[in-house]
């Protein structure tokens, strides 16, 4: 069982841990990290996802952005992070509302499924009707991940030499 809790100064070890994990498996990119595998200082990045989570402070070239990290209830383990995009703009459009990451060792344990789950709330809430995902055709776990949580393929899209697959759920 996990919770989502948005990014504090309390979660900055075990944070750190969950990249380093990433790195050390050969994963440059945490998707829906809101850049944490860019950003090296964590209170930097914490900042950011902060400002980002606000109209009055997002940065003009990105979008409201509310950022998680999933944690497992009985250890407090960070075995996940996701992120909602409120609004679809630029290369937005192709990529969509969200992205999230499962930590290496945590991976085939439903965790991606239960954090788009819990997601899917949050953008109803925010008064979405479709949540809209991608995710490259040879990703099988996470097209696994979107279609148990009712997405819709829609369309593709060439992606860095290959194709990515647009998928809806409606909420």
């Amino acid at each position: 069982m996990i919770k989502l809790e948005v990014p504090s100064v309390e979660h900055k070890n075990r944070a750190i841990e969950y990249r380093n994990e990433h790195f050390a498996s050969g994963e440059k990119v945490i998707n829906g990290s809101e850049l944490f595998d860019q950003i090296e200082n964590y209170e930097e990045w914490l900042a950011r996802v902060n400002a980002n989570a606000s109209a009055q402070t997002v940065d003009p070239n990105w979008v409201i952005t509310d950022t998680f990290f999933a944690v497992e209830s009985k250890t407090g383990e960070i075995v996940g992070i996701i992120d909602f995009r409120h609004q679809l703009k630029g290369f937005l459009k192709d990529f969509g509302h969200c992205g999230y990451s499962v930590r290496p060792s945590c991976r085939n344990r439903g965790y991606a499924t239960q954090m788009l789950k819990m997601l899917l709330a949050v953008a109803k809430n925010a008064g979405l009707s479709q949540l809209q995902l991608s995710v490259e055709e040879n990703n099988a776990p996470s097209i696994r991940t979107i279609v148990k949580n009712g997405g819709k393929k829609v369309r593709s899209f060439q992606f860095e030499g290959g194709i990515a697959d647009v998928y809806l759920v409606d909420l």
